[in-house]
C-alpha cells in the first residue's frame, strides 16, 4: 500500500482551482483530488438542483471551491490533498539517502591530531567504491599518523570488502588498541560482514577484538610478531597458507620467513 501511494502524482493547487472554476458544476475537481465520494455528491446535487430549481446549483459551489483553493497556502493544500506525497525537501533527502545507502561511510568521531589530507580523499574514494585507491590513501594517512583510529577502522572496512581478512583483523585490532570502543559497530557494520563470517571472528571477539596469539604470525620461539607493514603481513600469511597446503616444507617455510623478517 505504501509503494502504491508513492506512485500517485502530486496534486497542483492551481490545477484544482482551474478545474473547479470550469468544471466544478460536475464535481470534476474532487475526482482530480482523488475524492470520489465528494465528486458523486456533486453529481447528485447537480441533478437535484436542475430538477428542483431548474439550475445547476453546483456551479456556485464549484466557483466557491476554486476561490478557496486560490486563497489556500501551499502548505495547507499539501496537508489536505497531498498526504500521499512527501514534501519536496523530504523527497530530496530520501533520494539522497537511498543513493548513499549502499556505501556507508565508516566515520568515527575522534579529535583530529594532525592535518591529514589522505583521510578525506580516502573516504571519498571509499564512498565511490574505488576500494584499492581508497586503501592506498588510507595507508598514506597512516604513514602520517599511525595511531589514527578512524583510518584504522576505515581501512579495515575496505580490506573486508576486498576479502583480505588478515589485514582487516589487523587494523580493527589496531583501532581498538588506540582507543576505539564501539564494539557494536564492529558486529553490525555492513562492510565488515565478510570479516564476521570467518571462523576466526569468534576468537577475535572473545579476545576483545584484539589479535590473539593464534591469529598472529609467530617467531621461532612461538612469540607473536608485531607486524606494522601490510605487505609483510600479507607475505607471511601467504607463506603460512602454502605450508598448510603442503606446497612448502617446514624447513622451507622457516627459511623463507626468516628472509622476510630480515628484509
Amino acid at each position: 500500500m505504501r509503494n502504491r501511494r508513492r506512485q500517485q502524482p502530486r496534486k497542483s493547487k492551481l490545477a484544482a482551482a482551474f478545474i473547479a472554476l470550469v468544471f466544478g458544476w460536475g464535481g470534476a475537481h474532487h475526482f482530480y483530488l482523488n475524492r470520489g465520494g465528494a465528486g458523486l455528491t456533486y453529481i447528485f446535487l447537480l441533478v437535484a438542483g436542475i430538477n428542483l430549481f431548474g439550475m445547476p446549483i453546483t456551479a456556485v459551489l464549484g466557483f466557491m471551491e476554486a476561490f478557496r483553493f486560490l486563497t489556500m497556502s501551499e502548505e495547507d493544500f499539501d496537508k489536505r490533498y497531498n498526504k500521499h506525497v512527501a514534501p519536496k525537501t523530504q523527497r530530496r533527502g530520501r533520494e539522497r539517502e537511498q543513493t548513499v545507502r549502499r556505501r556507508q561511510e565508516p566515520v568515527i568521531n575522534v579529535k583530529r591530531k594532525k592535518l591529514n589530507p589522505f583521510k578525506k580523499s580516502g573516504v571519498e574514494k571509499y564512498k565511490e567504491f574505488a576500494l584499492e585507491e581508497a586503501i592506498e590513501d588510507f595507508k598514506k594517512g597512516l604513514d602520517i599518523d599511525n595511531e589514527d583510529i578512524t583510518l584504522h577502522f576505515n581501512i579495515a572496512c575496505a580490506y573486508s570488502l576486498t576479502e583480505q581478512k588478515e589485514k582487516a583483523y589487523y587494523h580493527l585490532s589496531k583501532a581498538v588498541q588506540f582507543g576505539f570502543n564501539d564494539f557494536e559497530k564492529i558486529q553490525k557494520h555492513d562492510d565488515l560482514a565478510y570479516v564476521r563470517i570467518q571462523p576466526e571472528f569468534d576468537s577475535f571477539k572473545k579476545s576483545g577484538f584484539r589479535l590473539d596469539r593464534n591469529m598472529m604470525p609467530k617467531n621461532d620461539d612461538g612469540t607473536p610478531i608485531e607486524v606494522e607493514d601490510d605487505a609483510l603481513l600479507s607475505q607471511l600469511n601467504k607463506l603460512a597458507e602454502m605450508r598448510k597446503r603442503g606446497l612448502l616444507s617446514e624447513d622451507d617455510f622457516v627459511l623463507e620467513r626468516k628472509k622476510l623478517l630480515r628484509s
